[in-house]
């Protein structure tokens, strides 16, 4: 019913920057708060970055200072600019939605398929 697609990952060098995207598209009534998630090889899934369809933002204190998290509710996209990137920060990146699809309706979760950042030199 939903889909969620990221986009903008890629390999950069220490101290650079990317802009990932999260499109959702689909059967959309409301999108309340959207999450990025991060998972490096051989560890779970960590909480990155979220943001209430208010705009309330919410790190992780690793990322605080370096990461920003942004949405346009019109295009239903979150974003997360990452800068002064490090080798630590090299994982795939998940957004997830939490979606009213229909009213009266439930909240759904929703997972998009990830992309990978790598920090390398």
């Amino acid at each position: 019913q939903v889909q969620l697609v990221e986009s903008g990952g890629g390999l950069v060098q220490p101290g650079g920057s990317l802009r990932l995207s999260c499109a959702a598209s689909g059967k959309i009534f409301r999108i309340n708060d959207m999450t990025w998630y991060r998972q490096a090889p051989g560890k779970q899934r960590e909480f990155v970055a979220g943001i209430t369809w208010g705009g309330i933002e919410n790190y992780v204190d690793s990322v605080k200072g370096r990461f920003t998290v942004s949405r346009d509710n019109a295009k239903n996209t979150v974003y997360l600019q990452l800068n002064s990137l490090k080798p630590e920060d090299t994982a795939v990146y998940y957004c997830s939605a939490q979606v009213v699809n229909v009213i009266p309706g439930p909240v759904v979760l929703y997972w998009g398929q990830g992309t990978q950042v790598t920090v390398s030199s």
